[in-house]
Parts: C-alpha cells; sequence; structure tokens
C-alpha cells in the first residue's frame, strides 16, 4: 500500500491521470475495475486489491494489444507474481506483463545482490541502465525459491505443534461430547472412578503411605479404606485397585439411590398439583463446598421417579469441571509454547520438548478434572438455599476456614441452649446465668484430633488433614 501511494505521488508529478486499487477503498474498488479496461487509462494496483474481478477490456483495447502489467517489483514467493501476471490475458483476451526489479530490492539485498552489483561494475554497466541477463532471472529464482522453503518450513513446524494440541482437543471434545448428549457418560463416569482408584493405589504403594492412602480415599470418594494397612501392603496394586473401585461404585450407587428416594416425593407433588404451570424444575446439590444449580424437565423427572435429576447433576457437573479445566490448560499450553524455543540454547528440540511436557500437563489436567468431577458427585447431595456453603461458584463472599465452620456449629448449640435458658427465665422470672462460647483453635495438619461419628457414635483418633474430610461432610464431629 505504501509503494502505490509513492507511484501515485510520482504520477502526479508527471501529471499522468490514473486510480489507486490498494484496498483502502472499499466502495470504490468496483468503480476502479470498471474503469481498468477503457483505453489509456493507468490503474496503480496492490496484488491483494481487486482479486477475483475481471477487468473487462474496452473497446479497440484488443486490437492494441490488451492489457499490459508492469511489475515494479519482484515479491518474495513466486505465487504473488503469478498472480499479479494473471491480470492480464484473462478469459482468453491478450495481454502482456514487464517486470522490473532492482539491485536495492529487499528481495535482492538479502540474497546475495552485493556480488552480482560488484559483477556488474566489472562488466562496466552504468547507474540505472537497464539489465536483461539470464544470470539475474536465474538469481532472483532462486532468491525466492529459498524465502518459500523457509515459509514452508515455519509453516510445517506450526502444524507439527498444533499436532500435540489437536489430539489433545479432540480427546476432550469427545469427554464433552459424552456430556453434552449423556451419551456413554456412565462409562466415562466409571472409567474415571477405576483411574482415580488406581493413581490413588499406585501413588500410595510406591510410598508405603497407608495414611496418606486413606486420606486420598477420604477426600476423593467420602468413603474410608475398605483394607487394614496390612492388607494394604501386601496385597497387589491391581487387586486393591478392583477391590477399592467397587467400593467406591456401591457407594455411588447407594447415594443415587439415597437422593432419588429424598426427591421423587418432592417431584410427584408438583407433578400433580402443578404441571400444568410448570416444566422445568431447578434442583439445588452441593457437595459442602461448592453449590450447583440443575435444570431439568419436570415431567421426565417424574416418569423416571427422580433418575433423570440424577443424570441432569452428571451431565452438569461435567461439562463444568471440563470446561474450566480445559481453559485453563490452554492457557498452560500457550505458556509452554512460547518458553520450549529456548530449549534451541540447549541444543534441544523445541518440538519434543513440547511433546513431553504437553502430554504431562495434559495428564495432569484430566486427573484434576477426574478428582472434582468424581468427589463432587460422591458427596453431592440435596442442598437448601437457605443454608450457607464454605464457598459458592457464584458466591462473590471470601471462603471460609475450618476453624470458622466449626465455631459457627457450636454456635448455633450454644444459640438453642440459650433461647432454652431465656424461656425458663421468662416463666420464672430470675435470671440465668449463660456459660461462655468458646471458639477452637483450628489444629495444625499434622496434630492428632478425636472425632464423633455423628449417626453410631463411634470415635476415632486422627491427624487433622486426615479427619477434616470427614468433618466437612457433616458425618463426623469434632471433639476434645
Amino acid at each position: 500500500v505504501e509503494v502505490s501511494e509513492l507511484l501515485s505521488r510520482l504520477l502526479k508529478l508527471k501529471k499522468l491521470p490514473h486510480q489507486v486499487l490498494n484496498a483502502k477503498l472499499h466502495q470504490k474498488e468496483a468503480e476502479v475495475v470498471t474503469e481498468a479496461g477503457k483505453p489509456g487509462t493507468v490503474t496503480i494496483a496492490t496484488n491483494m486489491a481487486g482479486r477475483g474481478t475481471d477487468i473487462k477490456l474496452g473497446e479497440g483495447v484488443k486490437e492494441q494489444g490488451g492489457l499490459a502489467i508492469i511489475g515494479t517489483e519482484r515479491h518474495d514467493s513466486r505465487r504473488v507474481d503469478r498472480q499479479l501476471r494473471g491480470r492480464s490475458g484473462r478469459q482468453g483476451d491478450p495481454g502482456s506483463t514487464q517486470f522490473f526489479v532492482s539491485l536495492e530490492d529487499n528481495l535482492m539485498r538479502l540474497f546475495g545482490s552485493e556480488r552480482i552489483a560488484k559483477m556488474m561494475d566489472r562488466m562496466g554497466h552504468k547507474e540505472g541502465e537497464v539489465i536483461q541477463h539470464s544470470m539475474i532471472t536465474k538469481s532472483i529464482e532462486r532468491a525466492q525459491k529459498k524465502v518459500e522453503e523457509n515459509n514452508f518450513g515455519i509453516r510445517k513446524r506450526l502444524l507439527e505443534f498444533d499436532d500435540v494440541m489437536n489430539s489433545q482437543r479432540t480427546a476432550i471434545y469427545n469427554r464433552r461430547k459424552n456430556a453434552l448428549f449423556g451419551d456413554k457418560l456412565d462409562l466415562d463416569i466409571d472409567n474415571m472412578i477405576y483411574d482415580i482408584c488406581n493413581v490413588i493405589v499406585l501413588n500410595a504403594q510406591q510410598n508405603s503411605d497407608f495414611e496418606d492412602f486413606n486420606y486420598n480415599i477420604i477426600k476423593s470418594f467420602g468413603i474410608e479404606s475398605p483394607f487394614s494397612e496390612n492388607e494394604f501392603l501386601e496385597k497387589d496394586p491391581n487387586t486393591l485397585t478392583e477391590d477399592l473401585y467397587q467400593e467406591a461404585k456401591e457407594k455411588y450407587l447407594r447415594k443415587t439411590v439415597n437422593i432419588k428416594s429424598n426427591i421423587f416425593p418432592v417431584i410427584k407433588n408438583i407433578h400433580e398439583n402443578q404441571s400444568d404451570k410448570i416444566d422445568n424444575i431447578v434442583i439445588p446439590f452441593t457437595d459442602g463446598r461448592r453449590a450447583m444449580k440443575v435444570v431439568a424437565k419436570l415431567s421426565k423427572v417424574y416418569e423416571t421417579e427422580g433418575l433423570e435429576a440424577l443424570k441432569a447433576l452428571e451431565r452438569n457437573i461435567t461439562l463444568a469441571f471440563i470446561d474450566n479445566e480445559w481453559k485453563e490448560h490452554l492457557r498452560e499450553m500457550d505458556f509452554l509454547k512460547q518458553s520450549v524455543y529456548h530449549a534451541q540454547y540447549e541444543q534441544k528440540d523445541p518440538l519434543l520438548i513440547y511433546k513431553l511436557e504437553g502430554y504431562e500437563l495434559f495428564q495432569s489436567m484430566m486427573d484434576k478434572m477426574n478428582r472434582d468431577i468424581i468427589s463432587f458427585l460422591m458427596k453431592a447431595q440435596l442442598h437448601d438455599p437457605n443454608e450457607q456453603t464454605l464457598s459458592s461458584e457464584n458466591n462473590s463472599r471470601p471462603k471460609q476456614d475450618f476453624s470458622k465452620l466449626k465455631a459457627g456449629r457450636e454456635d448455633v448449640a450454644q444459640s438453642t441452649r440459650m433461647n432454652s435458658e431465656m424461656a425458663q427465665q421468662n416463666q420464672s422470672g430470675e435470671p440465668v446465668k449463660h456459660s461462655p462460647v468458646m471458639v477452637a483453635k483450628k489444629p495444625g495438619r499434622n496434630e492428632r484430633v478425636k472425632i464423633l461419628n455423628l449417626q453410631n457414635g463411634e470415635t476415632k483418633e486422627l491427624k487433622f488433614k486426615q479427619a477434616e474430610p470427614l468433618i466437612s461432610s457433616g458425618t463426623w464431629q469434632m471433639v476434645n
């Protein structure tokens, strides 16, 4: 565009009427192309402007040789030169082309113009003299070939980098498609449970750490280890993985049956009394930390006796975590792509580093995504919107730590006791002394604490990092 405007100023100095076609004035392009084929018309055009439009030759132009193309330089690519040549001779019309090249052009300057210039000086050629020699033409073609080979290598390299992301993208989109349409989602969830069991078993056996094994099971599935420490150390990993998978699967099935039994009476009441007014219902779920509202069709939930609500929960949770983790993974892969080129300084192949590091990032992302999905589904329960969870995806309030949650529960108990005492005071007319509300300090991660099972009265003594998931689930409570 800059060169076209420079040429336009030069022609104006010579007082030659002309038109400029450089894609800056889109509305005038059609008019310029229409005028370009008339006798005596001069049109300055860039290689991008007016492409795909035939220049219709005016009356008497064919007899004078047709459209004449004058190129002011040779371009980096032969394709661009041929495209410019193609402006003449369209649809069988006659035409001619002539290109002018200076040894000071970028293409010649980058590929040996000094050597050619010295040779021309020795042969006695003067400044500005026209040189029509096959050696010049061949040197230009060699320079263009080098540029094209370099550009081809760049494009090929980019394609190889993109192939790494494409394979990951295909795997993620298949998982997302299964979640979106519900196809094979049950199989995906089974595979996720099994993969998590396998990873937990292998990592724990590698370190021979039974406490860490038990902690990860509680964190991921909300259950305790089905094996004793001796069984964990003696059995082979495949047997442990299979037994743990069966235990986790049975726990999930029990939870689904329990949720269905809680949902269906409410759904039945709504369907029988308000089905003519309501098509879709919103069911709130929580895992104790996050809350999610699931939308389902009322009639379908009623017909399946609550099963459709669980299927909607599985779809929504899987889609939400896939989208969130995939976005973070794309950012990390972009950062990795920018940083791997430094491997050249160590004489390493950046593409190989990108493939290895990208695979590890993808495996880490898949493992975290599977754990988050299964953890939510395993701990999911109906959520009362009036109750405040520890944190929510759509909640802007700051997160609360565990000590605050414990204090809140103790405050509730104290508040109930104080209300009872106040009632007694109102009846007797005498004030009642109240014991102060004690807020316990949050224990350290490795500090041993005593917890109580609120369902059967069982007590245990564990490290706080192992006891915290049990307490947050609401089944256990820390006691002095």
